[in-house]
């Protein structure tokens, strides 16, 4: 038995997990048997994650946990959300306090090797700018030499906003905060002459500032931010099952199967539509999950088109352009693996 354990303890540093990260290699079963998703999301952002009066979380990332939910218990209901900083997010994902990390978080190289952590998918497309007051009267981020920006520190949002000063022979006053709202607090009081953060973050937070027309969206985008969830390494399956929800979603939209048609679509003969409603092969089994996984997530969430226009698109308050976050076949960059 202590060869045994002896053995067991060397493939798991032969692999590189922690103790938390191995004793979470069996996610999927965890979440089954909890029987609820902990899924980490935002304090509280527009169009991503934030609680309305009545603690009901909506927007994009909430979604996508509501999604798994459906997928796995067939109730996008089964889901805790957690509040988190951008300093505490990475932390309770490692640690197993969540599942899932769903919270408009850039995939870079080091958060996806070194902070033993899996993206699973972009699933928006974004890229970092700056907000500043009407009344300065600026058109351009060049214009910004000498400026106090306010920023929320522990992100790549500050690294970027150094590498563009840097890179343009600008100077700037970084005037940094750990919590986002606290610099657009600053920013708002007249504390910086800026603010800068994923620009659909730009258009979210403009909504709190009372009279958004006072403040202009500069047109630079000055950084690759492509946001997605994060798993733990080290477990394949669980990896899979976040992978595949999301490209179900993407899939669906791009076959026109919606929340709305869905029923009538399962008497459908396209074979590719039959394969993601369960009608055709065992797919759902390659994932620990039942055949009819895929139209569970789009009768109760919706398809990716649908996610994205309630929440952050011409159906939500935010009437942000799809932009690169059109499907591959409308120009955009959004392209699933299919399903066969």
């Amino acid at each position: 038995m202590k060869r045994m354990f002896a053995g067991l303890t060397a493939a798991a540093a032969l692999v590189g997990l922690s103790g938390a990260a191995l004793a979470q290699t069996k996610t999927l079963d965890t979440v089954k048997g909890r029987g609820v998703l902990h899924c980490g999301v935002n304090t509280g952002l527009a169009g991503f994650a934030a609680p309305d009066d009545k603690g009901q979380w909506s927007g994009i990332d909430a979604d996508y946990c509501r999604a798994i939910a459906a997928a796995v218990f067939k109730d996008p209901s089964k889901v805790k959300f957690t509040p988190l900083t951008a300093k505490e997010r990475f932390t309770a994902l490692q640690s197993g306090e969540i599942d899932i990390l769903s919270r408009n978080t850039t995939w870079t190289m080091s958060r996806d090797t070194s902070l033993g952590l899996n993206f699973v998918g972009v699933t928006y497309y974004d890229g970092q700018g700056f907000m500043v007051k009407k009344s300065l009267g600026l058109k351009s981020a060049k214009e910004l030499n000498g400026a106090s920006i306010c920023v929320q520190t522990g992100t790549t949002t500050e690294l970027n906003l150094a590498d563009y000063f840097r890179t343009n022979k600008m100077e700037y006053k970084p005037v940094v905060f750990e919590k986002n709202d606290e610099a657009v607090a600053a920013y708002n009081s007249g504390r910086c002459d800026g603010y800068t953060t994923d620009a659909s973050g730009l258009y979210s937070e403009r909504l709190k500032l009372g009279k958004a027309d006072d403040h202009v969206i500069l047109p630079e985008i000055i950084s690759k931010e492509p946001l997605g969830p994060a798993v733990r390494q080290g477990d394949a399956t669980w990896g899979n099952v976040a992978r595949w929800v999301y490209f179900a979603m993407l899939n669906a939209e791009e076959l026109g199967v919606t929340s709305k048609n869905v029923d009538e679509m399962l008497n459908s003969s396209n074979p590719d539509i039959k394969r993601l409603l369960g009608k055709e092969g065992e797919f759902g089994k390659g994932i620990g999950l039942d055949a009819d996984w895929a139209y569970q997530i789009i009768k109760k969430v919706g398809n990716y088109g649908e996610v994205y226009d309630r929440t952050v698109g011409a159906g939500s308050r935010l009437n942000i352009d799809r932009g690169l976050n059109k499907l591959w076949s409308k120009g955009g960059l959004q392209y699933a693996a299919p399903i066969r």
